[in-house]
């Protein structure tokens, strides 16, 4: 009997999870993390799948636990400088080097790490 009162939670969480993997949004940014003209989050953050990741910034895992609200995420991508003035992340979205399109995609991949 246990078995079967563990078994319905946890298929109440699977049919409850996100379905991100194939998604338009997170393929676009997924692209902008290893694109070197864009976002190319690989040259300071390690992350999942990254060949010779930076060790300038903190690792790129477990993104929903770290930043529980996306828009948080999306505001330390958009300009980190608010709640870092020393940062050394660049504002993407404050020197418009990402439009708030593409800092959207990237949140939505992130939040697959």
């Amino acid at each position: 009997m246990k078995v079967r009162h563990l078994a319905i939670p946890l298929l109440a969480f699977l049919m409850s999870a996100p379905t991100w993997a194939g998604t338009v949004e997170v393929e676009k940014g997924k692209d902008i993390v290893y694109t070197r003209t864009k976002g190319n989050c690989i040259s300071c953050h390690m992350m999942p799948g990254g060949n010779l990741p930076g060790n300038y910034g903190p690792p790129l895992v477990q993104m929903q636990a770290r930043f529980p609200k996306q828009q948080d995420l999306f505001d330390q991508i958009y300009d980190a400088r608010v709640k870092n003035p020393l940062t050394i992340m660049p504002p993407f979205g404050a020197h418009r080097m990402l439009s708030e399109d593409e800092i959207n995609w990237l949140v939505e991949y992130l939040y697959t790490l």
